[in-house]
């Protein structure tokens, strides 16, 4: 919290010791108790609810004469910041608000301390005429009138509602609307002064008819002042932001809105050079890299010193270096040519590896890789064509390249749709097969063309899945067609007995014989 009157910094309206804007800083003016005593205007009974002080309701200030039951009423119509209620950002925002709006150098000439006595006449005769045609306090009142409209928006006033009054126009204003013309800002306490017609708080009706300076805030009532930076100043103000002398006539540099003497902006601002460690004034060009800066003179390769201003270089462990002295020393080679990365060449890597981006080709077709999809295959790179070409598993009947679902028959890669039997071009993935001469043949094609028939049923015995047969005298049977041809009994490990093309048990053979 500072004092109003302890805010300022030599000739500027600034925090001494931080030198923000005073607005940023929680202001206590404690001459005044309300905006009337800024004013230098008598106190009087309006000035707030009869026999209360606004402080016992919580409030820092309360319309002037509106009786207590319409207060609480009236600031519910304005946003929470413009309700000053102590303790709440909305007191800090009216002091602040009071500072701003109510300068107390603009209502006083006591308080101008940089007022030259012979123009001391013109700042009284300018506050009295201010005082008397425009400066004036509103007043909250009740609407007791229907159509009428705001003075600013124009919009209907409700019957009933409170509105402010500003009797210098004879108007009446939502409450919202009573701003200043110039800032936008709600008047503080109701304060407003009448220029052409419109509402302006104090600061901004003076600025119509003053020049203000930017360094003092104080008006200038003097003829002649300087105009800098789209600013006015009281002559000798304009000065440095850092020592506070005087920019008149000098040269200055221009730093965050602020002015600075050279001397001042060389020492705060101006960079060292990383080779002579002298500042680089603002008359000298300042070049920079990675944080580092130069004196153009002073741009010089680490090695053999010249200059490398408009040229490439290169940089290692913060020192610089011009091409040739860089690639001597620290450029690494091509894995592709074997010749070294010159400083500023486009390197493609991979892994540990490094290449030209015109080394960076497939082995096989040489084309540039770039930023296309490649394969590393040991120390070689192949493009994707080059490298299904090459190393793609391919099917053993058409030849094309295997992506996915193959079938391994004898060490042999076969796409699935291509692993077919031999006779009937049927698929054999997942189906039970058998081959001959190195050809694959479905149960049934096999059987067909290549296995015994049984002599029984005279379909072929193929042995596929386990299937057991008995073969005697160039004749085969399946073990279940090995029956007895009296009694159909099985002979699967019996004796028997041949009877022309049958064979049957000896108890039928006896009983054929007797």
């Amino acid at each position: 919290m500072h004092r109003e009157d302890e805010i300022c910094h030599d000739l500027r309206k600034n925090c001494t010791s931080c030198k923000c804007p005073r607005e940023a800083h929680d202001v206590c003016h404690e001459e005044w108790v309300s905006v009337r005593s800024r004013l230098g205007l008598k106190d009087d009974e309006s000035n707030g609810p009869i026999g209360v002080d606004p402080r016992e309701r919580g409030l820092a200030w309360v319309p002037p004469g509106l009786p207590l039951h319409k207060v609480e009423e009236y600031f519910t119509m304005l946003p929470e910041i413009a309700v000053p209620r102590l303790g709440t950002p909305g007191e800090r925002h009216r002091d602040r608000q009071l500072a701003i709006q109510l300068p107390k150098q603009d209502l006083a000439r006591a308080y101008c301390r940089h007022l030259d006595p012979k123009h001391a006449s013109s700042a009284d005769d300018f506050m009295a005429a201010r005082n008397e045609i425009a400066l004036d306090i509103g007043s909250v009142q009740e609407v007791l009138e229907r159509d009428l409209e705001c003075g600013v928006c124009e919009s209907s006033l409700k019957y009933g509602s409170l509105a402010v009054s500003a009797s210098k126009l004879g108007l009446l204003y939502h409450p919202t609307c009573f701003r200043c013309a110039d800032c936008k800002e709600l008047l503080v306490d109701l304060a407003y002064c009448v220029h052409d017609d419109m509402l302006f708080c104090e600061r901004h009706y003076a600025e119509q008819l003053k020049p203000r300076c930017a360094a003092c805030d104080e008006l200038i009532f003097s003829g002649e002042y300087t105009k800098a930076m789209n600013k006015d100043w009281h002559s000798g103000h304009f000065c440095c932001w850092q020592c506070d002398e005087s920019l008149t006539g000098q040269r200055y540099v221009l730093r965050d809105e602020h002015p600075y003497c050279i001397k001042c902006y060389e020492s705060v601002f101006a960079n060292g050079c990383e080779e002579c460690s002298k500042i680089i004034g603002i008359d000298s060009k300042d070049l920079s890299y990675k944080d580092k800066h130069w004196h153009e003179a002073c741009f010089l390769c680490n090695r053999c010193r010249v200059s490398l201003v408009d040229k490439q270089f290169g940089s290692k462990v913060d020192k610089i270096y011009c091409g040739n002295c860089y690639d001597t020393q620290f450029a690494s080679r091509c894995d592709g040519c074997g010749e070294i990365f010159r400083a500023g060449t486009k390197k493609m890597e991979y892994k540990t590896r490094q290449w030209h981006e015109k080394c960076f080709c497939c082995v096989v077709c040489k084309n540039p890789i770039g930023t296309k999809s490649f394969i590393p295959r040991e120390q070689e790179i192949y493009c994707a064509g080059c490298y299904e070409d090459k190393f793609a598993t391919r099917c053993v009947k058409c030849n094309k390249i295997i992506t996915s679902g193959g079938v391994t028959y004898k060490n042999e890669p076969w796409h699935r749709d291509c692993f077919t039997c031999s006779n009937c071009n049927n698929s054999l993935a997942g189906q039970r097969f058998t081959s001959r001469d190195d050809k694959p043949y479905c149960a049934d094609c096999f059987g067909e063309l290549f296995a015994k028939r049984c002599t029984s049923c005279s379909k072929p015995i193929t042995g596929i899945g386990g299937t057991r047969f008995i073969s005697f005298e160039d004749r085969h049977w399946h073990n279940d067609c090995f029956i007895c041809a009296g009694c159909k009994t099985s002979l699967v490990g019996r004796g028997f007995i041949t009877d022309g093309d049958d064979i049957i048990c000896p108890e039928c053979a006896k009983m054929k014989l007797m």
